[in-house]
C-alpha cells in the first residue's frame, strides 16, 4: 500500500487504559507449533476451537500471526486479543510460533505459513534483520506483512507499536531516576542485542538520563546486559553484575523476563534498600514482588491489544483503506495512530502504563 502522508513524531504519554509487558521464554531452540486457521467465537476472547462464519459484509481472509514464543505468558495474552478480533469479525486469524524464543525456528515457521495461501502475515520478530529475506518472500507472494516490535524491519507494509519507543524508554528512566534519587550508576538489560524494540527502549532510557539526570551514570564497562528472554538468566546475570560492580544502584529492564529476574537477584543479595529496577513486566508474574516491595513499579502495555491491533491493521490494508495519522483501530490505545516522521512504515499508538502495588490487582494477566 502506498503511504503519502508526512507524519509528526508522537510524544508518548502515559495511558491508563492498556496493559502488560514484552518478552519470550527460553533463548534455546525448541519445538515449533503451527496451528490451523480458525476464527474464534465472538463471546470468548480467551479461547475456543469452534470456527465462526465470516461476519456479514466481511471478507474471507486468512491472517496468520507468528510470535516469538507461543508458550510464554506474554504471547498467550496476545492470543486472547487475536481470538477476540477473529470472533468479532468472523475472519480467520490465528497465532503460532516456536515453543521457545528461537529466531531460526521462527523463520522456518514463517516460511511454512507463507506457502499456505494466507492473505496477511503478522510477525513479532525475534531477530528483525534475520527475518528480512522471508518477509520479502511473503511480500513477493502478495501477502500483506504487518510487524510489531520490529520498527527497523524494511520488508513489511507497516510496523505497529503501542507507543513511541524512545518515549517509552524515557518513561522507564523517569521512574528509575525517582527511585535512585536522580544520582548513581545504572545499567540496562535487554532480551537480545538483536531485538530492535528492547534496544530502542534502552537507548531511550539512556538518552533521557543524559538529558535530564546529569548525576546519574551509565555503567561504562557493561552498558547493556543480555538476558536471552529468560527470567533465570536475568537473575543469574544480575547477580554477577552486582557482585562485580558494587557501585551499581539501578537497572532498566526491557524484556518482561528481565525485571522480575533482576528483582530476585537484588533481594537475594540483600540490596533491596540500595539497588532499584524499573522495566517491562507482567502483572501476574510481578504481583507479589510489587506487594512485598521488591518492585516499586513495572511498565507495560497490553499484548492482547497489540494482537487485536495487528489483525485490524492487516484487514484495513487488505481492504485498501488509507493508513496514516489518525487511523483508528478500534481500541483506546490505538484509536489515533501517528506515523513516524522518519519512517512512514512505523505506526505508533498511545498505550503504555505504570503498574504499582496499588493497582496491580486491576490486571489479571
Amino acid at each position: 500500500m502506498k503511504k503519502k502522508l508526512l507524519a509528526t513524531l508522537m510524544t508518548a504519554v502515559m495511558a491508563a487504559t492498556a496493559l502488560a509487558g514484552c518478552g519470550g521464554s527460553s533463548g534455546s531452540a525448541g519445538n515449533s507449533t503451527t496451528a490451523a486457521p480458525a476464527a474464534a467465537p465472538a463471546d470468548n476472547a480467551g479461547g475456543g476451537s469452534e470456527a465462526a462464519a465470516p461476519a456479514e459484509g466481511g471478507k474471507d481472509y486468512k491472517i496468520a500471526v507468528v510470535v516469538k514464543g507461543n508458550t510464554n505468558g506474554w504471547f498467550i495474552r496476545m492470543n486472547e486479543g487475536i481470538e477476540k478480533w477473529a470472533g468479532e469479525t468472523g475472519i480467520n486469524a490465528w497465532m503460532t510460533g516456536p515453543t521457545d524464543t528461537d529466531s531460526a525456528q521462527q523463520i522456518q515457521i514463517i516460511q511454512d505459513i507463507i506457502n499456505q495461501d494466507i492473505d496477511a502475515l503478522c510477525v513479532v520478530p525475534v531477530d528483525p534483520a534475520a527475518c528480512e529475506p522471508v518477509l520479502q518472500e511473503a511480500k513477493d507472494k502478495g501477502i500483506v506483512v504487518i510487524c510489531h516490535e520490529g520498527s527497523n524491519v524494511e520488508n513489511c507494509d507497516y510496523d505497529i507499536e503501542a507507543f513511541n519507543n524512545a518515549g517509552y524508554g524515557a518513561f522507564i528512566m523517569d521512574n528509575l531516576a525517582e527511585l535512585m534519587g536522580k544520582k548513581g550508576t545504572y545499567t540496562t538489560m535487554v532480551g537480545f542485542l538483536t531485538t530492535a524494540s528492547h534496544n530502542e527502549w534502552a537507548d531511550g532510557a539512556v538518552a533521557q538520563q543524559e538529558a535530564q539526570y546529569p548525576d546519574m551514570t551509565l555503567l561504562a564497562d557493561l552498558p547493556r546486559v543480555e538476558s536471552e528472554n529468560n527470567t533465570e538468566t536475568a537473575y543469574e546475570k544480575a547477580k554477577e553484575v552486582l557482585k562485580k560492580y558494587p557501585e551499581l544502584t539501578g537497572f532498566t529492564g526491557s524484556c518482561s523476563d528481565d525485571t522480575p529476574g533482576i528483582a530476585r537477584a537484588i533481594n537475594e543479595l540483600g540490596l533491596a534498600d540500595k539497588v532499584h529496577v524499573v522495566g517491562t513486566g507482567m502483572p501476574n508474574e510481578c504481583r507479589e514482588l510489587l506487594k512485598n516491595g521488591s518492585l516499586t513499579c513495572i511498565t507495560l502495555w497490553d499484548p492482547a491489544d497489540a494482537g487485536y491491533a495487528m489483525c485490524e491493521l492487516a484487514r484495513k490494508c487488505l481492504d485498501g483503506e488509507e493508513i496514516g495519522n489518525g487511523t483508528d483501530l478500534g481500541l483506546p490505545a490505538y484509536d489515533s495512530l501517528q506515523v513516524d516522521e522518519s519512517n512512514e512504515r512505523l505506526l505508533m499508538g498511545n498505550g503504555f502504563i505504570s503498574v504499582t502495588a496499588d493497582n496491580v490487582d486491576d490486571y489479571d494477566f
